[in-house]
């Protein structure tokens, strides 16, 4: 076998482009996502992300992939160790860079590499480990993570990889089969606060409106991203994502995307887009011109609701983050994040925190299932 590290998607070989240009049910790993990332510069030298993808060969023939990140920064990772950076600081050492397996800007559980059928999981993807930490104690980083990532397969030698546990909030379908079905599942004063939110939204002049991607036009990307960039410049910040990259994500997987527009006399004044696969809904990015009271309740949640309960999908996965959602219906569900430290002494320092820390996340996530809006059998 033959290990290779590439700078960017499209120097795979073609066969291997193939293989991660294949419809999956993941919208996020394949080769069309993570390319256009790069080729709209999103990431690469200029921002921050250097792409260092690591591919194997057998016989000429590609049998595993990973994408593969060296980070001057921890933006746009959503597992925030900025603390762990400043530790490093504060002893006369470097964090950055450091290098990670993630999919950049989307904080959803899924796959993290590919294997051609029939391949040792285990066997490729410990190669293709050792070999990022090989780079790592060359001088080249502080550590490696793989970030909101599948189960790793089992044969896999993870003894020195660090545990990091989360909480995210998904809603659930239950077999519902409208809005209102689902609502009247809840306790009678979350019911009447729901209905509450969206009237007030109406009572504003906002009417919202559900588009496919197929049925979105370049007027309605312009206006999205119009939107999107607000969102950010009120905050002061630049936003992950350039123009270019929504249309031309458009484009190629329009059956993969869903935008809520938010209307006010034929304006777009606000939106939600979405991915989706055959069982999620993937609530990825808001952006508003202005504040409506309730609108981003309305826009990103019980719009994605009602979508997933019209198309039969399961979950509905809005993002992360958000203890608001919980009294939504949004229920906590666990997240990990796993960290290879090279420093021994940080690494045992690091490992002593996350114990701490996951003991923390329990607790939170057993209080806050207790906020749930969801009424006892014959109940009110």
């Amino acid at each position: 076998m033959r290990l290779h590290t590439v700078s960017a998607i499209n120097s795979l070989p073609p066969a291997l482009l193939d293989a991660l240009s294949v419809p999956t049910t993941n919208p996020f790993f394949n080769a069309g996502f993570l390319g256009l990332l790069e080729q709209c510069g999103c990431v690469g030298v200029q921002t921050g992300w250097w792409p260092r993808h690591v591919w194997i060969e057998r016989a000429g023939e590609p049998v595993f992939f990973m994408p593969v990140y060296r980070k001057d920064h921890s933006w746009g990772e959503f597992v925030f160790d900025q603390r762990w950076a400043q530790a490093y600081r504060q002893q006369g050492l470097h964090y950055y860079p450091k290098w990670i397996t993630a999919v950049p800007f989307t904080p959803s559980v899924g796959p993290r590499w590919w294997v051609r059928p029939g391949e040792n999981v285990a066997v490729l993807l410990q190669l293709a480990v050792e070999h990022v930490q090989a780079e790592v104690r060359a001088g080249a980083g502080s550590g490696w993570h793989l970030l909101f990532a599948d189960e790793l397969p089992a044969g896999f030698d993870g003894r020195d990889l660090l545990p990091r546990r989360d909480t995210q909030f998904h809603w659930r379908n239950y077999d519902y089969t409208s809005f209102d079905d689902f609502l009247a599942r809840l306790k009678s004063r979350k019911r009447k606060n729901i209905r509450r939110e969206r009237q007030r939204v109406a009572e504003q002049g906002v009417t919202l409106v559900t588009r496919e991607g197929g049925e979105l036009s370049d007027r309605d990307w312009h206006q999205f991203y119009h939107c999107y960039e607000n969102t950010y410049r009120v905050r002061g910040q630049q936003p992950y994502l350039n123009a270019e990259f929504f249309r031309r994500i458009g484009a190629a997987r329009p059956q993969q995307i869903m935008m809520v527009q938010a209307m006010r006399d034929g304006q777009m004044i606000g939106a939600a887009l979405c991915f989706h696969d055959d069982t999620t809904l993937y609530g990825r990015h808001w952006g508003a011109l202005e504040e409506v009271e309730c609108l981003h309740f309305e826009a990103c949640f019980y719009q994605g609701i009602e979508y997933c309960i019209r198309r039969g999908l399961q979950r509905f996965d809005p993002g992360t983050q958000g203890e608001h959602k919980l009294l939504r219906g949004f229920e906590p569900v666990p997240t990990m994040s796993l960290h290879w430290i090279e420093h021994p002494a940080f690494r045992d320092a690091i490992a002593r925190f996350l114990e701490w820390e996951q003991a923390e996340s329990l607790r939170y996530q057993e209080a806050a299932g207790e906020w749930l809006p969801y009424r006892q059998e014959n109940t009110e």
